[in-house]
Formats: structure tokens, C-alpha cells, sequence
């Protein structure tokens, strides 16, 4: 089998998985945006991104950050909305550096001819994931990315992954590896449609976030540079030392 791109989920793989409380974040945004009720608009934002993602869950729909702040009455556009963004990035930004086996992989696999991938349910704007990517210097070394804010689906529907192939300029699944930490919107999504699914199982998943079925990995990584064996063994392009 000849392989032709890597796609791989961003929280929990790329970035390794932290524990946050999600009201914390919104908190921050609320105080920043200047709302006279900070508390009850903290309420209603992180109400409305848990229910994103049970729709993430159970409908495979997508939503945008804008959608959650419009939830809460407010405006997603403007100064003061820019102001309570850029202070919810700066609240996030010990969770979102990428873990230290991602550079060298990333070149490893171009050295193996690969595409590189990201396939990520967020509710994040594309720039807000490419800053981070920049931040931490592999925003070159990415040849395409799915952002599901811009999309109608979630993993696991299928057209998020084709979604993915597209971004990258892949269009047989069966050449394609993703590597993601969930068992549903990882490893079963990218194998429903084809795809080698390699499982990251370090995040802690919490219970009403997963989904009906559990998909049994294709390889198991208990570090991101594992997967060049893997690699390795599934392509006939050949092994190149990295």
C-alpha cells in the first residue's frame, strides 16, 4: 500500500490533552467584552459551547465561536469584541503548545513524501489555530487543514474527513493515515471512510462527550514519534531515516 498523507486531530494529539474549565474561559471573555452581568453571560457562553458539542456528538454539526457569542446576546464583531477574544487566546495559550515530538514528525514525514494534515472539531476561527501553529513553527510544515468553524460537519461525519483529503490534495482514503485521541470522532470517523486510524490514548475524554461506537485503532501511539514505524510498515515508499 502506498500512503499519501497524514492528517492529524489538533487537541489531544497535537497539543497533548489538559484539563480546563470551560467557564473559566468564557469568564474571561465576558469580563474583557465589558458585559454588566459577567456572571450570567459567563453562564449562557459556556452553556452554549457544551451544547455545540453534544450537536458535535449526536448530530455531527458544526458551530463557530461567533455563533456562541451571538448565543449569549452578544456582538461578534467590534472592539470590544476583539478585546475579550484576543484575552480568552491569551487564557488558552498555556493549553495550546503543541507537544515536542510534532516538528520532527512533521519533517519526517515530508521526508517520506507525505502530506500533512489537520482535521480539528473546533469552534475557533482558522487564524486563531494558524498563531498557534506559527507560534510554535510548524505552520509550514502543514500542507492543508479542515477546520470544522468552516464547515457544516463534524468528525466523525464522513465529509469532515473529505474535507480534509481535499485540503491536502488527497483523494483515495485508503492511502491516507489520521491520528486523533477519541475513540469516536478519531478512530471510528477515519476508518468509516477508509482512512488508517492511529489512537493517541493519553486525554481523558470526558464520559458525555463520547460517542456510540468505539473504534479499534489501526496502531496505538503512546508517543507521537511512534508513528514512523507504523508509517513505515504500512507504505511501500520506504523507510528514510528521521
Amino acid at each position: 500500500m502506498t500512503l499519501d498523507a497524514v492528517i492529524f486531530d489538533w487537541g489531544g494529539t497535537l497539543t497533548p490533552w489538559h484539563v480546563i474549565d470551560v467557564a473559566d474561559s468564557w469568564a474571561v471573555y465576558a469580563r474583557a467584552y465589558g458585559s454588566v452581568d459577567a456572571d450570567s453571560v459567563t453562564r449562557a457562553l459556556a452553556a452554549a459551547e457544551e451544547n455545540a458539542w453534544l450537536r458535535s456528538r449526536d448530530e455531527h454539526r458544526s458551530t463557530t465561536y461567533a455563533d456562541i457569542v451571538r448565543s449569549a446576546g452578544l456582538e461578534p464583531l467590534g472592539e470590544a469584541h476583539d478585546r475579550a477574544f484576543a484575552a480568552y487566546q491569551e487564557w488558552f495559550a498555556p493549553h495550546t503548545f503543541i507537544d515536542p515530538d510534532v516538528p520532527p514528525l512533521f519533517a519526517a514525514l515530508a521526508e517520506r513524501g507525505l502530506k500533512v494534515g489537520v482535521l480539528s472539531n473546533t469552534i475557533w476561527p482558522r487564524a486563531a489555530h494558524e498563531e498557534v501553529f506559527a507560534r510554535d513553527g510548524i505552520l509550514d510544515l502543514i500542507d492543508g487543514a479542515a477546520y470544522t468553524s468552516e464547515l457544516p460537519w463534524t468528525k466523525p461525519h464522513p465529509k469532515a474527513f473529505q474535507a480534509a483529503m481535499a485540503a491536502v490534495g488527497a483523494t483515495d482514503a485508503s492511502r491516507c493515515v489520521f491520528v486523533g485521541d477519541r475513540l469516536f470522532d478519531d478512530v471510528y470517523g477515519s476508518q468509516a471512510v477508509g482512512m488508517k486510524a492511529a489512537w493517541v490514548p493519553h486525554s481523558e475524554i470526558p464520559a458525555w462527550q463520547r460517542g456510540h461506537t468505539e473504534g479499534e485503532p489501526d496502531a496505538v501511539l503512546h508517543r507521537l514519534s511512534e508513528l514512523l514505524p507504523a508509517i513505515d510498515q504500512w507504505s511501500n515508499k520506504g523507510a528514510v531515516s528521521g
